[in-house]
């Protein structure tokens, strides 16, 4: 059984490393094209449909993490963009990751991944202009944080190559994290337990799963392949994905950031947000 296991880590992390290495290096190659200023310009325009479209695309060519998207939060504040903007883009850049979009396409199908996209690009827009709506612009406090420093670039296949060691260096653990898990998933726990316990009857496992996924932090790198075991195993897609969400788009060093620069009721209304939407998002992987 332990062979098995450790077959079945040395597999998926074979699989992860090549997808990862290459993804990286093309993308990272592919963004020295990117207009960072034109970005820039539309995201602080009047046509906020616009805006927000642009936020998206930025949120997506900006592979960061819940927490390291903070620091490019405040630089945006400083520079009097839409609230509304920066908040769909808080929201829309931990959980629209370029590379890890595609590993997910790989591992669990363009059609879960598709859906996935069009899920947290839409919550994170409604979310956005919801925030705005409300009110909430004023829960932002007066702080300066450094950390985020926009880099001009150009088609160099050497600074692609230090761009994806570097991306390896912070990301890579994680996945290959996910990948003993997996295995592990895999070899060692029963697939009935897992059909029977987390099966697509239970519907209160997704707001369970919401929940949960943020004090967990698991990084949506690591989540890939546990998510691919699991399903594999008889466990629902819905769960699964309120799980991956909320887990990637909130975390506990995030919300420690986040106080920092945002006042209580904000930080209160954003964590009940990542869950709303890893809940929603769950229970539309059902009907789908």
């Amino acid at each position: 059984m332990w062979m098995e296991t450790f077959k079945s880590f040395l597999s998926i992390a074979l699989e992860l490393t090549v997808l990862f290495v290459v993804i990286s290096f093309v993308i990272n190659l592919l963004q020295s094209y990117v207009p960072y200023d034109k970005v820039e310009k539309y995201l602080s325009g009047k046509n906020r449909g616009l805006a927000a479209v642009f936020a998206l695309t930025f949120a997506f060519i900006t592979p960061f993490c819940s927490c390291s998207t903070i620091p490019v939060v405040v630089t945006m504040l400083k520079n009097k963009m839409p609230f509304s903007i920066v908040m769909i883009f808080l929201f829309s850049s931990p959980v629209l990751d370029p590379t890890i979009i595609t590993i997910m396409g790989v591992m669990l199908g363009w059609k879960v991944t598709i859906i996935y996209t069009i899920i947290t690009a839409v919550f994170s827009v409604i979310i956005g202009f919801a925030l705005e709506a409300f009110g909430f612009e004023k829960s932002v406090k007066n702080v300066v944080m450094t950390g985020y420093k926009e880099e001009s670039k150009k088609f160099d296949v050497r600074a692609a190559l230090r761009e994806t060691l570097g991306l390896m260096k912070s990301v890579y653990p994680y996945l290959i994290l996910g990948a003993a898990i997996g295995a592990i998933i895999h070899g060692l726990v029963p697939m009935n337990w897992i059909a029977g316990t987390f099966g697509r009857d239970n519907w209160w496992i997704v707001p369970i799963a919401a929940i949960v996924g943020i004090p967990l932090y698991i990084r949506l790198s690591s989540m890939i392949p546990i998510s691919q075991v699991l399903i594999a195993k008889g466990m629902a897609l819905g769960p699964v994905m309120a799980l991956m969400i909320s887990s990637a788009g909130a975390s506990l060093p995030e919300v420690v950031l986040l106080k920092s620069i945002f006042k209580k009721e904000l930080v209160i209304t954003f964590l009940l947000s990542v869950i709303t939407m890893s809940t929603v998002s769950g229970f539309i992987f059902y009907l789908v």
